[in-house]
Order: structure tokens, then C-alpha cells, then sequence
């Protein structure tokens, strides 16, 4: 059983991914694989558990080159399109029984809409993915055993969750987080927040305001994620970080 935390990082782009199609700029251009982001996704394995949060529309090829294929669960942080478009792809985890799914009430009642064919308990049809729904809200609750608190933040006017597991706290698409959320996240070992561009954005934190919750928290290391050509290069900006913060990308590993 792990009682080290490991993240690998699936993907560590923005909605469009990158390069993002159609844009000729240097990033998108990049021959860096550091600068090739597939939509984002995270496994975390800990005390035996295999957590993957979110399922974007990269989800398969993702999961190709990941180095363990094995999943026991997936956390949904929200309900837009670069977070659960893959999820008809968990099918492969759903011979032996539905896969453990935990996202908010409207997120769940949302998917009901888009995809029923996965939730259909009368003549399902043969081969769809098919999942054990759990409701989860503010409260801490068990994957696998393992205790999972919710971090509530918001993209832009819609609510939307994080996950602290262990000595991890994993935020994405976040615009604004309340000063009681930071408060008992103060030096957690492991930030994993998202960080969309240099400049503004309506509904995702800018490098200023992602890098000012960091200051806040204080945690042993940082990660960024979720980001889009806007953020630069990496390698260069990867040089004008503050010690102990780090751009993620696509296949890292990172142990606590």
C-alpha cells in the first residue's frame, strides 16, 4: 500500500488544450513536449487508492501513456465539457461492476441529461459505461477508504469543488477562493492550483492572483495547471517563478 501521495498529471491544458488549433503562435508552435498540454486530468494514488480527477475528452489518450492503468474512482470538480467529456470512456472499468463516481447534485443531475445512456437502470445498453453515483457537498467523505475533504471555490458565478487528499490539496478552473478556504489549507505540503495566463480572465485566476493564493497558503511546493498558450513558454517562464512554485505538464510525477 502507497502511504507516499503520488500525482501524475494526465494533462495540465486549458479548455482548447495546446497547441490549440488554428493558432500559430510560439507556444503553440513549441517543439517542447513541456508545451504540449492535453486537457486537465490528474491520478492520484494514495494508501491504495487510484483517484482520477476529472475526465475530459483526452481521457483515452491519456490513459495510453499513463504509467498505471488502474483506476478505482473518479471525482468530478464540475460539470463543464473539458472536465467530463471522456467519461464514456471509463466503459473499460465497468465490466465487473459501475465505477465509483462522486461529483455535486447538479453535476450529476446534468450528466443525467447529457449522457443517460450511462445512468439507464431499465434495459441498459449493452457495453456503456455505467456508475455508482455519490453525491458529495462541503462534507469530507471516503474513496477507497480514504478521506477526501471538499474545497469549495468558484468559477467565476458557478460553484465548483476541489479535493484536499492527504497531504494534496488539487484546485482547478478557479476564479475566486473565500479567505476560510485558504485559512486551513496553510502549508499543506502539496498545492495543485490552476493558473490560466499572464493576463485577466473573467472566470480563471491570472498568474498574479494564482501566485498571490500561493504566498497565502504557503505550501511546501507548488504546481500550476490548467493553463493556456497565454501563459508563455515554459521554460521561460518556468525561470521567472517564485522558489517552490512549478509549472506542471503533461506526464510528470510528483511524490510527497
Amino acid at each position: 500500500m502507497l502511504t507516499t501521495l503520488e500525482i501524475e498529471f494526465l494533462g495540465t491544458g486549458t479548455s482548447t488544450g495546446v497547441p490549440m488549433l488554428r493558432c500559430q503562435c510560439h507556444v503553440c508552435l513549441s517543439c517542447d513536449p513541456r508545451d504540449q498540454r492535453l486537457r486537465t486530468s490528474a491520478i492520484v494514488r494514495y494508501q491504495g487508492a487510484r483517484i482520477l480527477i476529472d475526465c475530459g475528452p483526452d481521457f483515452r489518450t491519456q490513459m495510453l501513456r499513463a504509467t498505471d492503468d488502474n483506476l478505482d474512482a473518479v471525482l468530478l470538480t464540475h460539470i463543464h465539457y473539458d472536465h467530463v467529456a471522456g467519461l464514456d470512456d471509463l466503459r473499460a472499468y465497468c465490466f465487473e461492476r459501475p465505477f465509483p463516481l462522486y461529483a455535486r447534485a447538479d453535476v450529476l443531475e446534468n450528466l443525467h441529461k447529457r449522457i443517460p445512456y450511462c445512468f439507464a437502470t431499465d434495459n441498459p445498453y449493452p457495453g456503456v459505461a455505467q456508475f455508482e453515483e455519490h453525491v458529495i457537498g462541503d462534507e469530507p467523505f471516503l474513496v477507497e477508504g480514504v478521506r477526501v475533504e471538499p474545497i469549495p471555490v468558484m468559477h467565476y458565478k458557478l460553484p465548483i469543488l476541489g479535493f484536499r487528499i492527504g497531504p494534496l490539496a488539487y484546485i482547478t478552473d478557479a476564479k475566486t477562493i473565500d479567505d476560510s478556504v485558504v485559512e486551513p489549507l496553510k502549508e499543506i505540503p502539496l498545492l495543485v492550483i490552476n493558473s490560466l495566463r499572464v493576463g485577466q480572465h473573467l472566470s480563471h485566476m491570472c498568474l498574479d492572483e494564482t501566485l498571490d493564493i500561493i504566498r497565502r497558503v504557503n505550501p511546501g511546493r507548488a504546481y500550476l495547471i490548467h493553463m493556456s498558450d497565454g501563459m508563455g513558454l515554459h521554460a521561460e517562464l518556468s525561470r521567472m517563478l517564485p522558489p517552490g512554485v512549478e509549472l506542471a505538464y503533461d506526464k510528470l510525477i510528483v511524490k510527497v
